[in-house]
């Protein structure tokens, strides 16, 4: 307790505060609303003396040893017992026996006041402070059904009466509450089958070592395990056990410069329509960077048909010459998973590769035309980027510390692209399911 004493003119402007109770010489006692009110300034983060000054006092009048003492004997009654412990307990009866019998009326008015103290304490606990509440309930941000929880357990602890008084409290309905209650075993019942179906989805998200998002997990559930999931129950499930699909971030589109100007552009024959439904008739281009290593750069060339979304040929170097994309080519006439139907052509960017006379004349050569995007437009080669994207989401290449590794892990990306990745545009199939498809259409 402080040491400071009150003086006759200090204790009579204390007694003129509304927030005292009593003072004397030595000590002081302060009104039970004052004390709700400190409890309610704190929480919203104002110091003690900040509380004090703002309701009237003297801090150099009281002394900040006295201010903090309150402050601290204050918080760690409310952390106990809630408002009803701030209420000054003095009021009532100390509990030592008197030494002389009680008349008729100090028994009716000592039972008068102990009512009185009861009904205020009750009074108390049905008028919990509003802001008070806001505040527990925004900084906990519980779910309705965590608030139901929370509810139940109190009931259990020997509080069923006060069912009313907790479901006000956390703004729930009682109504809510029971149903709640009664769907206890459906709601055990459900968990069990999102534990089943979870299993599933954990183990077509994995499938054949490559992460994949919600629609490719239907289309191999559907395929490859018989099993249906609407996509809501899917994503739904992914969230609840923390399966995130990589993403593509954003990144600018660069273009090889051209070398010289003896260099030629072509039209753009494709004009974005890559559904030709005839496989081989479009087929797209680019080169693409995949750093290995600790800097070392390779550099990757690759052939889509633009029908089916296949991987028709690829060529990876460590040197970006023209080669890279002469010899991306030279394999894929090699290839013989289709044949060219009449008018095919190539589709790329206005690379210097692609605007090279040496590989315009070895198009010609192979009987094939040749189409190129608008200057700087990337989107009129959307699903050759898209398929660089991808790969680069599932294909770790900086982890690879030689350029065979790198080699390898491409190569069995695009096996696994080809023969294994359901699309959701075409038909739920994979690109080799689709081309045959569309080959027995013909």
């Amino acid at each position: 307790m402080s040491k400071k004493y009150f003086n006759e003119g200090q204790r009579e402007v204390l007694s003129n505060n509304r927030y005292i109770a009593r003072v004397s010489e030595k000590s002081i006692a302060y009104t039970d609303e004052f004390k709700r009110l400190f409890i309610e300034q704190y929480m919203l983060g104002k110091t003690p003396r900040e509380i004090f000054e703002a309701s009237g006092f003297d801090v150099s009048t009281l002394g900040m040893t006295r201010v903090e003492q309150c402050a601290d004997r204050w918080k760690k009654a409310y952390e106990r017992d809630g408002i009803i412990g701030l209420t000054d307990s003095r009021k009532g009866s100390s509990g030592r026996p008197l030494q002389r019998e009680l008349t008729a009326a100090e028994v009716i008015a000592k039972q008068e006041a102990k009512i009185k103290l009861l009904e205020s304490q009750l009074e108390l606990l049905k008028k919990f402070d509003k802001n008070e509440r806001r505040l527990v309930l925004e900084k906990s941000n519980l779910s309705i059904s965590h608030k139901f929880e929370l509810i139940h357990e109190a009931v259990k602890q020997g509080l069923g009466r006060m069912t009313r008084y907790f479901c006000e409290l956390l703004e729930v309905s009682r109504s809510g509450y029971y149903r709640y209650l009664q769907a206890a075993d459906t709601r055990l019942q459900r968990a069990r089958e999102d534990e089943e179906a979870g299993t599933w989805i954990k183990k077509a998200f994995a499938r054949r070592g490559f992460k994949k998002g919600s629609r490719s997990i239907k289309m191999i559930l559907e395929h490859e395990f018989g099993i249906v999931y609407n996509l809501k129950r899917i994503r739904k499930l992914m969230k609840k056990f923390g399966l995130v699909c990589p993403h593509r971030k954003p990144n600018p589109y660069k273009r090889i410069a051209k070398a010289t100007l003896e260099h030629r552009t072509l039209p753009n024959l494709l004009q974005r329509d890559f559904r030709k439904e005839i496989p081989g008739l479009a087929l797209l281009t680019d080169i693409t960077y995949l750093p290995y290593g600790r800097s070392e750069m390779a550099y990757l060339s690759t052939i889509l048909d633009a029908s089916t979304g296949e991987a028709l040929a690829h060529h990876l170097s460590d040197r970006i010459t023209l080669d890279l994309a002469t010899d991306t080519i030279e394999k894929f006439m090699q290839q013989k998973r289709i044949k060219l139907p009449k008018g095919a052509f190539i589709h790329s960017d206005q690379g210097s590769h692609y605007t090279s006379p040496t590989f315009q004349k070895l198009l010609k050569k192979h009987k094939l035309g040749q189409s190129m995007s608008r200057r700087g437009n990337c989107w009129d080669n959307a699903p050759q980027e898209s398929f660089f994207g991808h790969l680069k989401d599932h294909v770790d290449h900086r982890a690879c510390l030689t350029f065979e590794s790198l080699k390898q892990d491409v190569d069995r990306y695009i096996r696994y692209y080809n023969n294994h990745r359901y699309q959701w545009g075409r038909k739920k199939m994979t690109p080799v399911q689709y081309r045959n498809h569309l080959l027995s259409a013909v």
